[in-house]
């Protein structure tokens, strides 16, 4: 009934969110039979009857309506009633129809139905990895022999012979997760799209998401004020302030376009909203139960993974795909089993076990794969300790780093009536790591890499040699007599100093550790001990709190640990993604100018996940990845250049040195504040106020018109130009004539050098664009925050301040040199002259090209920069599948070679030799490219799928996706 399938879905949802608070604060033992293995599991979720007073955010439908969940969508979207239509036709004939599996209800009825695996009776399912089960279940249940035939549900089948070949399959997520800055261009780019249907004569109202989107404003907020009990209000106010604008878009687009909810700023971090309220970890739609999955434009969506919910990031444009109802095409990956076992020792924390595990995968090579984890240390690890693990899926280079579904499954196959005890078959994967957590030891990363840990014990040394070997990934090339150059300074009138190595900023911030209660209350308990022995933060230290969630204020004040943490300087200064992303805000005057003026390599120190140059603040060039209450005891040092076993931190109120070992917490310090102060009833609350808004949010008015009224003079939000002359024939495939090289790059470029998400530099292109529209230098905002408007993007691009371009022959910068002229200019106006001059460009590069986070802007800004091509030694995934998708070729050097292995200067011109017919061109197939100097050499294109080609054909996905709605 209506009724029945409203209930289910919220037990569902509550579902999610018990397992989290129950997971947070016990250690479960995990248990072999996930959703997957066991397909009963899959759907005894909602078996008992929840009553939760919390409503689900509607997605503009009304979950607990007397209506069906059915007539609701026929009502507010048209399109869907025709595609069930189609789809209802098909259904009669679904291929998989005789594995259709009702649940029934212990007195009678069914709570719905799901598609048992099973049921299939094929033995290699049995050993099947869980995360390749989950890839099953969505083909089978989505086969309808058009966009997924039952030829891939075979190549899921035997992966275990398929995996190997990169074979391609199409997956369909079951809904989509966006943030703010990847969201407003995602809305940019549907609102384009319904104006491009509209000019080629077709229903506008076929660009709607077919699958739940959620959207949540975390990435805005700046760490302008710090120290002060009203940070969080005043940095708020700031916030609305700068993006007025793109909240109202935002607002205008959870009204204009349907099944889309936006979260409001100030509510909390994208991924750790995910994981303790909108993952349903079960979907009951129409009496159909089917595994949670996500994807999103966000690389750290892997967050998910930790409470057995398939999660991964995608591009920007991938996600508008994904919404609009196309499957995804993607290589089936190989799986990593990843065996755990005994425990951790005691202080050491999951900030230290996930650097360790980042830099094992890291060596392993696990780009492009799932890694699983099994093992009996898994029952060490609560839900949060897994979840931080999995956050860091982008840092160790895995697609998913993913625990299966475990004990708190088997508490509902109880609760229900039903037997937990499933033999357990052997897993097979694609290759075997193991590690014993007893083995994990503290240990920060840096100082510009994320899986470049560096044991406690050792860091001196590690700085020191940092300090002496030439610039590089751990290098900063001072001179020897430069390096106990001591800046001496005045801060608001108190004498200072700074050194090298000393530490300007530390931020307890992202996702990846403040959704952990036991560093959070780690991080409280390292600042009362200090109190307590009267250590003090220096004043000239910027120290900030920015939590992940409203919940994680409300156990830090339960407890009693804020009160501290206030004192040492770490007060709350707002709910978002903060200097993790490079939203540290500006150093004291008087600091900037100290390490300016005596070129001092100042340290930051922050719980987050990412540490590239030039990405948490310009002025800190060493960056350190620390669990919380380390960053703590950093900032209290007041430098990274210490031993923390042998020299104090500082000296105590009785004139006694205080070392390391005095503040640390032991374990069951951290587990006895975690039991005391962690309740169910703070998530309750938290998430009942975050669907209420705020005052600066609900006093956005917002037009109520279905196709967006462009505003020419807006310097937030443009109308982009990727469907401009567009025509319902493809232009078809193309190589690449004469081209210049842009940019000639070496190893590791990130897509923060290609397309930065900080400050805007006051000389750049950029800040020259803005300032001949009357934006004031103080209004700049960030890169990040006008990702809606494609003129700032386009002269954002490679406008990086750390950028290593080898044209420039060694000098560090955003610039290039025009190869016709000789002339040294922004990367940007080189670009124009080019496409002005009617020139393509490509770029070279090295391994790893795109690396970082997932950013639409990276492959968006080359394109309108007038790139047809990258090539590159290796790409990261999603930026590979990015460029694709709009319409740029990316091609790898072969095995050995690189630009300079063959003697490529970047002076030259290129050639490209692809067929014109897209039907000559074979995924992953050689190419000759040839230059004006006479040189030739063989690439590989990185067109990976049938799929891609398809893309290619259309001039990217975008296009592809419109003249496809329109023929259907």
């Amino acid at each position: 009934s209506s009724s029945a399938s409203s209930s289910l879905l919220r037990a569902a949802s509550l579902y999610s969110r018990t397992r989290f608070f129950h997971s947070s604060f016990r250690n479960l033992s995990p248990s072999s039979p996930s959703l997957l293995n066991h397909q009963r599991s899959l759907a005894s979720v909602p078996v008992r009857s929840f009553h939760c007073s919390v409503p689900r955010w509607s997605h503009r439908l009304d979950w607990r309506s007397p209506f069906s969940l059915r007539a609701q969508i026929r009502a507010v979207n048209p399109v869907i009633e025709r595609l069930e239509r189609k789809f209802s036709t098909m259904a009669a004939e679904h291929p998989f129809k005789a594995v259709l599996t009702s649940l029934p209800k212990p007195g009678g009825g069914e709570f719905g139905k799901f598609y048992s695996l099973p049921a299939l009776n094929d033995p290699r399912i049995d050993k099947l990895p869980y995360s390749i089960r989950i890839l099953l279940e969505s083909a089978v249940r989505n086969c309808d022999n058009f966009q997924v035939k039952k030829e891939d549900v075979e190549k899921i089948i035997d992966w275990q012979n398929t995996s190997p070949k990169q074979v391609e399959i199409p997956f369909k997520p079951a809904r989509v997760l966006l943030q703010d800055f990847t969201g407003v261009p995602a809305v940019v780019d549907l609102a384009c799209m319904r104006d491009a249907m509209h000019k080629l004569g077709s229903d506008t109202n076929k660009i709607n998401p077919l699958v739940p989107v959620d959207l949540v404003i975390d990435h805005s907020v700046q760490v302008d004020v710090t120290r002060s009990e009203n940070a969080v209000q005043a940095n708020m106010e700031l916030e609305f302030q700068r993006n007025k604008e793109r909240f109202s878009f935002l607002k205008w687009g959870s009204t204009a376009f349907h099944n889309m909810l936006v979260v409001p700023p100030g509510s909390g971090i994208v991924h750790q909203v995910n994981l303790e309220y909108l993952g349903r970890v079960v979907f009951n739609t129409n009496g159909m139960l089917y595994p949670d999955s996500v994807v999103g434009t966000d690389s750290h969506t892997t967050m998910i993974d930790g409470l057995g919910v398939a999660g991964w990031g995608v591009g920007g444009i991938e996600a508008e795909a994904a919404m609009l109802g196309q499957p995804m095409s993607m290589v089936l990956p190989g799986v990593v089993g990843f065996k755990l076992s005994g425990k951790l020792r005691n202080g050491v924390t999951a900030t230290d076990l996930v650097l360790t595990v980042t830099q094992i995968l890291r060596k392993h090579g696990v780009v492009g794969k799932f890694v699983e984890f099994y093992g009996d240390g898994m029952s060490e690890l609560s839900l949060a300790d897994r979840a931080t693990i999995a956050n860091m899926s982008p840092e160790y280079g895995a697609t998913m780093g993913f625990f299966p579904v475990d004990h708190v499954t088997l508490q509902y196959l109880k609760l229900t009536g039903r037997s937990d005890e499933t033999p357990q078959q052997e897993r097979v994967y694609s290759s075997y790591l193991e590690l014993n957590l007893a083995e994990v030891e503290p240990c920060i990363s840096g100082p510009k890499r994320p899986h470049d840990r560096v044991p406690l014990r050792e860091m001196k040394s590690d700085w020191n040699s940092c300090l002496n070997n030439k610039a590089g990934f751990k290098g900063f090339a001072v001179p020897k007599e430069a390096q106990d150059k001591v800046a001496k300074f005045s801060f608001h009138g108190q004498p200072a100093e700074l050194r090298h190595g000393s530490v300007v900023i530390a931020a307890i911030t992202s996702c990846t550790n403040t959704s952990n209660p036991s560093v959070m209350l780690g991080a409280g308990l390292v600042a009362k001990k200090a109190c307590e022995l009267g250590l003090q933060v220096k004043p000239w230290i910027k120290t900030s709190l920015a939590p992940g969630s409203g919940v994680v204020t409300k156990y830090l004040l339960q407890s009693g640990l804020q009160e501290y943490l206030n004192k040492q300087g770490f007060h709350i200064v707002g709910y978002g993604c903060t200097t993790c992303i490079g939203n540290s805000g500006e150093l004291d005057e008087s600091v900037a100018s100290a390490i300016s003026e005596n070129d001092i390599v100042a340290s930051a120190v922050l719980s987050g996940n990412r540490n590239f140059e030039g990405r948490v603040h310009a002025l800190t060039r060493a960056n350190y990845l620390a669990s919380p209450p380390l960053v703590v005891a950093y900032a209290l040092a007041g430098t990274v250049d210490i031993d923390f076993d042998k020299e104090p931190i500082g000296t105590g109120k009785d004139g006694k040195s205080v070392y390391f070992k005095d503040i640390w917490p032991s374990t069951e310090e951290i587990a006895e504040a975690v039991q005391s102060s962690v309740l169910p009833e703070m998530f309750k609350s938290t998430y009942e106020a975050i669907t209420k808004g705020n005052p600066m949010w609900n006093q956005l008015s917002v037009p109520s018109s279905t196709m967006y009224s462009w505003d020419p003079n807006s310097t937030y939000i443009h109308e982009p130009p990727y469907f401009k002359n567009m025509t319902m024939e493809p232009p078809g495939a193309h190589g690449v004539k004469d081209a210049y090289c842009l940019l000639n790059f070496g190893d590791s470029i990130t897509t923060d050098h290609i397309s930065p998400a900080g400050s805007i530099h006051k000389d750049s292109p950029a800040a020259k664009f803005l300032l001949d529209r009357g934006v004031e230098r103080k209004d700049f905002n960030s890169y990040g925050s006008r990702r809606g408007n494609d003129e700032v993007m386009a002269r954002g691009t490679f406008a990086n301040i750390r950028l290593v371009n080898k044209l420039l022959n060694g000098e560090v910068g955003p610039k290039t040199v025009h190869v016709p002229t000789g002339e040294k200019l922004y990367v940007f106006d080189a670009a124009m002259r080019y496409k002005d001059a009617g020139y393509d460009t490509i770029v070279l590069a090295g391994a790893e090209y795109g690396s970082g986070s997932s950013r639409d802007w990276a492959a968006k800004g080359p394109m309108l920069l007038g790139v047809k091509a990258v090539i590159a030694k290796s790409f990261e995934r999603i930026h590979r599948s990015n460029l694709v998708g709009m319409g740029i070729i990316p091609l790898c050097f072969k095995s050995g070679e690189d630009a300079d292995t063959l003697g490529l200067t970047g002076r030259e011109r290129y050639t490209i030799d692809l067929p014109s017919k897209i039907t000559d061109i074979r995924p992953g197939q050689d190419v000759t490219v040839t230059t004006d100097k006479g040189k030739s050499f063989t690439c590989t294109v990185r067109f990976d799928t049938e799929v891609e080609l398809a893309y290619f054909n259309n001039g990217g996905i975008l296009p592809y996706v419109i003249r496809n709605l329109i023929k259907q």
